[in-house]
Parts: C-alpha cells; sequence; structure tokens
C-alpha cells in the first residue's frame, strides 16, 4: 500500500505442557526463541511498540509469578528479549523467564499516546494467583465509554480510560464474582467457569477483537468476537498450544503443516486448562461472519496459502477494467506495481491480461491464416510488457513519522527506473493495493512516474474505493483524511448541492437525539449522489499533482470483484458503508459531525 497505512496489532501466546511438578519437555530457551520468531513474524502488524509476559505457575511465594518486559524503542521486539537476556545473565538462578505460559504483543496504536504504558500485554495483580490477570489483544471498541461507565458503577475506579484496561478490569470483576462462589474462609478454592466468566465479559462488547491471557493459576485463553472480523488462529502439538493473529506465522514457527492449522470460529474461545489441556468453547452467539477484507487485500502475510491465491484473484478481476481503461490497446502500455505489498495482485492482473491476449492472437491466426512462419511467430511473440519502474527504499519507511513531517519524507521513498518507458508513447499501469488518503500518491510516486514521461498513467486499485472509516482497529478514523471524501465534497459543491452536508449534519444529530444513530449511515446517502466513476475521475483529478505531464487515471476494484476473488472474507464497511455493528454506523456519523463541526480529533469509542 503506497499510503502510510497502519497495520492492526499482533497477538502471540504459548502455553506449555507438563505434568504437576516435573518441568516442560521444551529445554529452556526454545519457548522464548518460539515467541520471539512468532512477533518478528508479525512485526508487520505493529510499529509502536512490543511487549512479552511470562507465567510460572510453580513461584514460591515472595516472588511475582508474573513476569513482564515491554518496550517502544526503535526495535522494539529485540529489545524486549535482549532486556530478558541482560537479566538472566545478572540473576541467572532467577529463571527469568522461564514458565509455563508465554503472552506477546506487537502493537500499532489506532488512538491515544504510544508510550510505554500503553504497551501490551497488562496485568491485573492480586495476592491471590486466581486473580491475577494478563491481556493482550489485536482490537477497537466502539463503545469503550459505555463499558467505563458501568465498571465505575459497579463501584470500580478504573485509573485508566484505555479499551485494553476497560476490557481487562471488567473480566477482573466477573473472575472475582465467579472465584467468590468457591471461597474457602476468603481463599479462592478450585478454578472458575472461565468460559462463563469470558461470556460475561464480552457480551456487551462492540468491536472487533481477537484477545488471548491467564490468569496467575495457569489457565489461559484466547476469544474471537462473534462477527469474526479479526483473525486468530491456532495449533497444538505434544509440547505446547499456540495461538497467533496469522496461520502462516504458526506454519513457520512450528514447521506445521497448513491442515494442523486451526481458525478460531467467531464468538468462540479456546480455553486451556491449569494442565495444558485445550478445548474450544462457543461463549458468544455467532453472528452473520463478516471477517475483515484488508486482511485479505494488505494485512495478512501473502506467504498464506489462501491470501496468496486471493490476491493474484483480486488482479486478475481487474484484467477487463483495465483493458477498457486502456482501449484495447495492450501494445503501448507497460505494467508494473507499487508498493511491493501489491506483487500478487500484479501477478493476476498480468495473469487475466495474458490471457487476454492469447485469445487475441488465436483470432487474428484463425481470421488473417499467416502465411510465413515469421508472421505466425511475429503473433506468437506479442507479450505483457512487465517492468519494475519502481524501487522502495527502506531506509525511508514512512511509518515511522508523523503526519507532521511525512510529507516531506514520502517525496523520496521511491528510486525510479528510467528506461523502463518509451516517452510520450507509452502508458503505464501501475498496482497499488488501495488508495486511502492518496498522500504518497500526489506528493511522490505520481511526480517520480511523469519523470518517465509516459503518455497516461493509470494508478489500478486491488481495492474497491475506501469510502468510510474503520472503527475496528485500522487507522482510518476521519473522513476528511480520506481520498474518496475529499473527492466527495468537490463533486457535491461542483453540483450546487453543499446544502446536503448541512442537512446530513441535522440528520445526524436528530438521529443522536433518538438514540438511533447506530442503525444508519446517513454519510451513504452523500455518495449515493454519485457514482463510482464520477469519484474515481474526480479522485485522479484531485491527486494529480501541480506541473504533472501525463494524463492520470485511477481503476478501482468493484465490490463484486472484492467478493468473489475473497468469498470468505466478507466485511467491507469501509467500501460499502455497511458496519457489521450498531456501533460502526455511530462511529461514521460522529466521523461526520466531527468535520462538519471543525474538530480534529479522532472519534473515541
Amino acid at each position: 500500500m503506497s499510503d502510510p497505512l497502519k497495520h492492526e496489532c499482533g497477538l502471540a501466546l504459548i502455553r506449555l505442557k507438563r505434568q504437576a511438578g516435573k518441568p516442560s519437555s521444551l529445554p529452556y530457551g526454545q519457548a522464548l526463541r518460539h515467541m520471539y520468531l512468532l512477533l518478528e513474524k508479525m512485526h508487520n502488524r505493529g510499529q509502536d511498540g512490543a511487549g512479552l509476559a511470562c507465567l510460572s505457575v510453580d513461584t514460591l511465594p515472595g516472588k511475582p509469578p508474573i513476569l513482564r518486559e515491554r518496550s517502544v524503542q526503535a526495535q522494539p521486539i529485540l529489545h524486549v528479549i535482549r532486556q530478558i537476556e541482560e537479566q538472566r545473565q545478572r540473576e541467572p538462578q532467577a529463571n527469568r523467564f522461564e514458565g509455563d505460559i508465554y503472552l506477546g504483543h506487537v502493537r500499532y496504536g489506532t488512538y491515544g499516546a504510544n508510550g510505554i504504558d500503553s504497551c501490551h500485554p497488562f496485568l491485573r495483580d492480586s495476592p491471590w494467583k486466581e486473580k491475577m490477570l494478563c491481556l493482550a489483544g489485536n482490537f477497537n471498541l466502539t463503545n469503550t465509554a459505555e463499558l467505563f461507565q458501568q465498571l465505575v458503577e459497579l463501584g470500580q475506579h478504573p485509573t485508566q480510560t484505555a479499551d485494553t484496561v476497560t476490557v481487562m478490569e471488567r473480566m477482573g470483576h466477573f473472575l472475582d464474582r465467579a472465584l467468590g462462589q468457591h471461597e474457602n474462609q476468603g481463599r479462592p478454592v478450585g478454578p472458575p467457569d472461565l468460559g462463563q466468566v469470558l461470556r460475561n465479559t464480552f457480551q456487551k462488547l462492540d468491536g472487533g477483537y481477537a484477545i488471548g491471557g491467564f490468569t496467575g493459576d495457569g489457565h489461559a485463553f484466547a476469544i474471537r468476537d462473534p462477527r469474526g472480523i479479526r483473525p486468530c488462529f491456532w495449533y497444538e502439538n505434544e509440547e505446547l498450544i499456540a495461538v497467533a493473529s496469522e496461520r502462516p506465522v504458526l506454519q513457520t514457527v512450528f514447521h506445521a503443516d497448513v491442515q494442523d492449522i486451526q481458525e478460531l470460529k467467531p464468538g468462540s474461545a479456546l480455553l486451556i486448562s491449569a494442565q495444558g489441556q485445550a478445548e474450544t468453547v462457543q461463549v458468544l452467539e455467532a453472528q452473520p461472519t463478516l471477517a475483515c477484507s484488508f486482511e485479505r487485500i494488505y494485512f495478512s502475510r501473502g506467504t498464506d496459502a489462501s491470501v496468496y491465491t486471493e490476491r493474484k484473484a483480486l488482479g486478475e478481476q481487474l484484467a477487463e477494467p483495465v483493458l477498457q481503461a486502456l482501449n484495447g490497446q495492450l501494445e503501448e502500455a507497460v505494467f508494473s506495481f507499487i508498493p511491493n505489498t501489491a506483487e500478487l495482485a500484479f501477478y493476476g492482473l498480468v495473469k487475466g491480461l495474458e490471457a487476454e491476449q492469447e485469445a487475441r492472437t488465436a483470432r487474428q491466426i484463425m481470421e488473417h491464416c499467416p502465411a510465413t512462419e515469421e508472421e505466425i511467430l511475429a503473433l506468437l511473440r506479442r507479450k505483457v510488457r512487465v517492468e519494475k519502474v519502481a524501487v522502495k527504499d527502506a531506509k525511508l519507511r514512512t511509518f515511522i513519522t508523523d503526519d507532521r513531517h511525512r510529507d516531506d519524507l514520502v517525496q523520496h521513498v521511491y528510486d525510479i527506473t528510467y528506461g523502463s518507458v518509451r516517452p510520450g508513447q507509452d502508458t503505464l499501469v501501475v498496482v497499488d493495493d488501495s488508495i486511502v488518503r492518496g498522500t504518497t500518491l500526489r506528493e511522490s510516486i505520481l511526480k517520480m512516474l511523469d519523470r518517465l514521461q509516459p503518455r497516461r498513467i493509470v494508478v489500478v486499485s486491488s481495492a474497491p474505493i475506501i469510502k468510510y472509516p474503520d472503527c475496528y482497529g485500522i487507522d482510518m478514523a476521519r473522513l476528511e483524511d480520506l481520498a474518496a471524501f475529499r473527492a466527495l465534497l468537490a463533486l457535491l459543491a461542483e453540483a450546487g448541492l453543499n446544502s446536503e452536508l448541512k442537512q446530513t449534519e441535522a440528520n445526524i444529530l436528530r438521529a443522536r437525539e433518538q438514540r438511533t444513530d447506530g442503525e444508519k449511515n446517513w454519510v451513504a446517502e452523500l455518495y449515493a449522489r454519485f457514482s463510482d466513476a464520477q469519484l474515481a475521475d474526480k479522485m485522479a483529478e484531485q491527486l494529480s499533482p501541480a506541473g504533472i505531464q501525463a494524463q492520470v487515471q485511477l481503476v478501482f476494484q468493484s465490490l463484486q470483484g472484492l467478493h468473489s476473488a475473497c468469498p470468505e472474507h466478507t466485511g467491507d464497511w469501509y467500501f460499502s458503508g455497511n458496519y457489521p455493528t450498531p456501533g460502526g454506523y455511530a462511529f461514521v456519523n460522529q466521523a461526520f459531525l466531527k468535520f462538519a463541526q471543525g474538530e480534529t480529533g479522532r472519534v473515541q469509542g
């Protein structure tokens, strides 16, 4: 993705198997190395920080059973591991991070601060090990404020308003209550019904989540939201049980076959007993599955077998609209991709175009009956022209820079391949994963490609037009940041329909008063005024930098093409406006109000 759209968080959990009083068959350091690899393989999902917690069930009184290290350094995962190893060298007998459960996390903070205190895992301490709680997750909630207020009404005094802390304190409350039913002179006796604790904790949550954690006495769990918005997978062998946000990560780290990796179903929880026995339980009623389609387009690793196939299918779906944009003139077009994550969709597009080229050649041979071998070879040698027109400079990765300074960097993120295009003659077609804000296109890519002097530049998005913000973990919170919304504003102004903005604001305010703002996306009515083709043309106009010589055109995936290529991941609210939860509709309406009232902050859950 050329735009600096940030990744989601990554979750990893390892529960070693062992009999009571006996060490795990895994030597010290191996479990830690597994966790390090899991986190590094998911580093693409989080750039702001990392954390790792470890539980040793047999820790003697006087020492904490849960140890934790977190970092917001430039290489946070490596920094965490180095901190652990340095402490172990200083105290070789302390058994630092030699335990039964490991919970790791790589973080990208969609909201709020990015300091060390915001890094997962989070801890809830207690003098009773059964009441200790450690949590981490890949999630975003739309009703955190409501959940926080419920804690206050229970008599709690939470010291933070972060969604992770709110979930942890909420679960802690229900855990305490479950343990209170089995006390002997104030001491918890026997394990609680962890499935019921999770059911009570999560049944009121509105959002997308994959959350893992453990209690101080050795029970562990992972839970996924009822609509399957956020991904979660798990693996078990004779030594351990492992959970991760991505399937190929587990395959790679544990050398496992794809059929050995299980997907945690929507609304279900993986419960792991203190003895290391795992079972899956349906704790929340499963809703129609609306798994995030951006996982397939961009977030998940392309090494996953199904992701690989689907991304190529996304590109293949674009062959026909690209041919239409070229008026069928394949011979005068050069094809490439920007950035590297668009490579698989590019392969799919080339495959679709090659099929069309072969069909054309066959028709011409049949119709014109070439008389000589040279004429036949001339037809057969016609190929789709593919070039590597741009190379990303890894030293200038834009995600490490804040919004204020990013524009200065994006102009230098890519290096150009001179001589790859015939000046003034060729149309240059480049594939991108998606177009979110358009900043990098306008400030860097189009300026750079224009130096090759193509006649036209066609930017092809493997995703549909992103019209709406996300509230379930992706960094797309403000409407005015989206290139499509800015194009919509221009189209409304040109059509003399600016009054529609005031009417939409009034509709949303009225819905809020009636408490029905979670039932309808009022912004969708503005988009309905124009076709996607009109929107794409206006976006191309607005994203064309001043002084560019080539004509710019944008081609987008259709919703039908997206669903055809990714049939199991139909969550498309950022494209269609059809949010999977009431909180999503309230979120988009609130985002419009902030825009209309000139507020620059992001909508909070």
